[in-house]
């Protein structure tokens, strides 16, 4: 009989909260990791963090060293960081992969979990890492994506009265009593969490975490290459397109596009290409007026609400 924990499961065999499995190395979600455009040096310290889960956790006492197996990547919306995560998953396996080994990444839908009814999220919570979590750990390494982590984790200290917060607390009591004794039973266990609002994670997740990293949005240099590769991609298929690559005027609109985030940048060049219905006809015919167009309306339309506080 196939062992289900390394069986690719489809999304009718998933159990409540989860999103999807994948097995390691995964080719698709090795290519996010080279797709998300950071400084090199963030990459790094990610991918070494992640390592020393795996050499360094099962070998030392938690007394001494209290690791939990925790890595956070908070950051406005947009900046990839969930990209990031689970392109970090993949690279991970394929440095750590051994014959026998049976890697795979555990995408956690944490709404999915929460209900209104008095008790029920916390039981959720508690059966999905003591029970689903706990099984798939127990047959390999294993990494759990927890998006969007506020959502299982809030700050209890700043909840409102509304909105049956006495199970949001215990919600949020089980996720660190879970993170507890998951950390303590299975060393090959790594947890990748993200967050838009690091403000809203409640302190003892946080305390919890053995590296917190804030994903930045793009600098000058970073927007270049977004756009580059962008419009390289593009250029298979409508050759003209590529000579925006060498045009001398990339670099004056890669820095009036600063301050937006990378999902938005990508969306510039098919933007600037709906600038004209001649464009739209022909992408051959996209030019850097069109790009500049463009630029200008994205940064026209973000609002002061969305920055950073």
């Amino acid at each position: 009989m196939k062992n289900p924990a390394l069986h690719l499961v489809t999304p009718v065999d998933l159990p409540r909260g989860i999103h999807a499995v994948h097995a390691l190395p995964d080719a698709e979600l090795s290519a996010l990791w080279d797709s998300i455009i950071v400084e090199p040096q963030l990459k790094d310290r990610l991918l070494s963090q992640a390592i020393l889960n795996y050499t360094l956790r099962p070998n030392i006492s938690r007394n001494d060293v209290p690791l939990h197996g925790v890595i956070l990547l908070v950051g406005l919306p947009g900046t990839g960081k969930t990209s990031l995560a689970r392109g970090l998953a993949s690279k991970l396996a394929a440095v750590l992969k051994s014959p026998g080994q049976g890697f795979r990444l555990v995408e956690v839908d944490p709404h999915a979990l929460t209900s209104s009814a008095m008790g029920k999220t916390q039981r959720a919570v508690s059966e999905l890492f003591s029970q689903t979590i706990a099984e798939h750990a127990a047959n390999g390494p294993t990494v759990v994506l927890l998006d969007e982590v506020e959502t299982l984790a809030a700050d209890r200290a700043k909840l409102s009265l509304e909105a049956n917060p006495v199970d949001i607390h215990r919600a949020t009591d089980a996720v660190l009593v879970q993170l507890d004794a998951l950390a303590a039973s299975h060393p090959n266990l790594l947890f990748i969490a993200t967050s838009n609002f690091p403000q809203a994670i409640d302190d003892a997740f946080t305390s919890r975490c053995d590296l917190v990293v804030d994903v930045p949005l793009p600098g000058p240099d970073a927007v270049a290459k977004i756009l580059g590769s962008c419009l390289d991609a593009i250029a298979q298929k409508f050759p003209m397109v590529s000579k925006l690559t060498r045009a001398d005027g990339l670099a004056k609109v890669a820095r009036a596009a600063v301050g937006l985030d990378g999902r938005a940048i990508r969306k510039l060049v098919v933007s600037a290409m709906a600038m004209r219905k001649e464009t739209a006809l022909d992408p051959n015919q996209l030019s850097l007026p069109d790009l500049q167009a463009a630029v200008a309306q994205a940064q026209a339309s973000r609002r002061p609400d969305k920055e950073r506080p």
